[in-house]
């Protein structure tokens, strides 16, 4: 698999960051907590330089709790500080606030002293698509200002959202990169739906993803879909291995089509909403030990 999606929109969104920076005090990045590597554009470090950080582990409710605490601290040991948060429940958003004026407080030092008492917290957002950026900008506003939606690239133009007398945030369209050189990272993303569905065959990402969950969490795999998760051997095709899972699990599951033949499609489609909407588990499938 070879993902190259780069819309128009996506350059012109990276032009936009830079030209945007200077109007802000400090850059909020969302990254999907599951997939903190996969997740993060690695042009944003460029991008944002030496501006004050804050990463926000979304989804942290549906990645691996021990996990989140491996990242929260790689990610504090980098200078950034860090905040957990589930947008869809809202869950941590209330300490936002709090936690963006405790990263600025020397410069709201230094304002008070100018006798800028009362001036805002400027942050900007920004992510790759459909990793709930303007789902948690909804949350910390509590009213819906950001257009949201499942599909990667809802929110197009760049918008402005008065939280409070004391912050305000600057909304960004998704940005991705040109390529995807490592194969893990446009499967990771499209395991959680950053990129459009119909960029590969469901079944086949299905399988990847069978994969990586028998290597990583093959008990919630057995639990789940009654499977005799066992591992993969050496030199095994990972697509074929997969595909004897999503048989298996499809089986379970009695999913048949005309001819009694078992519909592997309709289990690929459960797999992924199962994964994507957390019933599955809770799922991290990067470390940054892999972040090379």
């Amino acid at each position: 698999m070879n993902i190259q999606w780069y819309p128009g929109h996506m350059t012109k969104t990276k032009r936009q960051i830079e030209a945007d920076l200077g109007q802000v005090d400090m850059v909020t990045e969302i990254i999907d907590a599951r997939i903190p590597i996969s997740s993060r554009n690695p042009d944003i470090d460029e991008l944002v330089g030496g501006k004050p950080r804050l990463v926000v582990l979304n989804r942290a409710d549906q990645a691996d709790a021990k996990s989140n605490q491996v990242w929260a601290t790689h990610f504090r040991e980098k200078g950034f500080s860090v905040l957990e948060t589930d947008a869809k429940t809202g869950k941590g958003i209330s300490r936002f606030s709090m936690v963006s004026r405790e990263l600025l407080a020397e410069q709201i030092q230094r304002w008070q002293a100018k006798g800028q008492v009362g001036r805002p917290v400027r942050a900007m957002v920004v992510g790759v698509p459909n990793v709930g950026k303007s789902t948690f900008i909804n949350q910390v506003a509590r009213r819906k200002s950001a257009k949201a939606g499942d599909r990667p690239g809802v929110t197009r133009g760049k918008q402005w959202v008065t939280v409070d007398q004391g912050l305000s945030l600057l909304d960004t369209p998704g940005i991705l990169w040109p390529k995807f050189e490592d194969e893990r990272v446009g499967l990771h993303l499209a395991y959680t739906g950053a990129v459009k569905d119909d960029i590969m065959d469901v079944e086949t990402l299905a399988c990847h993803l069978m994969d990586d969950l028998a290597l990583r969490y093959g008990g919630a795999l057995e639990e789940r879909y009654r499977l005799n998760v066992a591992p993969r051997q050496a030199g095994e095709d990972v697509v074929s291995y997969g595909y004897s899972l999503l048989t298996e699990a499809a089986g379970k599951r009695g999913f048949r089509i005309s001819g009694g033949e078992l519909d592997t499609e309709r289990m690929a489609h459960i797999l992924l909403d199962e994964f994507r909407s957390g019933k599955l588990g809770r799922f991290t499938l990067e470390l940054p030990e892999e972040e090379t």
